[in-house]
């Protein structure tokens, strides 16, 4: 025993095994497959380009140029460049800034010409409402304008004057048959409430027609259940709806 720990400390003592060489393929073959497999996707997907059709390839280019919102040169020079998405975003913040700022207009004039009792504005993100008070612009049954349907009406015509907004008239009615035998229905009575007030517009402004349109609802599209006199009153409006010049629809 002692002689075999001296041989081994004299370095003749048995040597060991040298390591068993791994299995499979050699590491850098892997990688080398790799690469190939990926150089012949790369030329598999040049060949399919070459039988691609134009027309669809250049809308294909257009999709991913306005999803990433790549900006590109009007070659006719009749606009700034823009990508489709900025714009539409810009155009709606100029839109609402419209919108407020009419709300604001129509509001001051309102106190300016104490209509107070007879006008309420609101604003939303389709545009700007007028409400008058048929009862204070109409009597009961007929369309003949009073004098606090002039002052309102010129103040829409202001309005109007100082944008370029679209107006929508719309007459309202309660749900009584009206008192008149000119009009047979509720239906006729607000229509010709709201057309009157389109004529007057007309007459007293150089406002296109292609701006306006009047429309009668009846006594379809009520604020408040017609339960009471209150509630009646209030019904019978004349709504004047401005909506942005862009929309498409109106």
């Amino acid at each position: 025993m002692a002689e075999q720990e001296a041989l081994e400390q004299k370095g003749g003592g048995p040597k060991s095994d040298p390591p068993k060489p791994e299995e499979g393929i050699p590491p850098w073959m892997a990688t080398f497959a790799d690469m190939v497999t990926l150089l012949l996707c790369f030329f598999v997907l040049l060949l399919s380009f070459t039988n691609q059709d134009v027309t669809n390839f250049k809308m294909l280019m257009g999709s991913i140029q306005e999803a990433l919102g790549v900006q590109y040169e009007d070659r006719a020079a009749l606009s700034t460049p823009y990508a489709d998405t900025s714009f539409k975003e810009r155009e709606s913040v100029r839109e609402n800034r419209e919108i407020v700022e009419l709300g604001a207009l129509l509001k001051k004039a309102i106190r300016a010409k104490d209509l107070t009792s007879m006008a309420r504005v609101s604003t939303d993100k389709s545009g700007v409402m007028l409400r008058l008070s048929s009862q204070a612009m109409f009597k009961k049954g007929s369309v003949e304008l009073s004098a606090e349907a002039r002052k309102g009406l010129d103040m829409v015509i202001e309005a109007m004057g100082k944008t370029d907004f679209n107006l929508i008239i719309r007459g309202h009615t309660d749900g009584d048959r009206p008192e008149s035998n000119l009009y047979g229905s509720n239906w006729d009575l607000s229509a010709a409430r709201a057309a009157r007030c389109l004529r007057y517009i007309l007459d007293h402004s150089d406002i296109p027609a292609t701006r306006m349109k009047a429309v009668g609802y009846g006594s379809a599209k009520p604020i408040l259940p017609s339960t009471s006199e209150e509630n009646s009153s209030a019904n019978r409006r004349v709504e004047f709806f401005y909506l942005p010049a862009g929309r498409s629809k109106w």
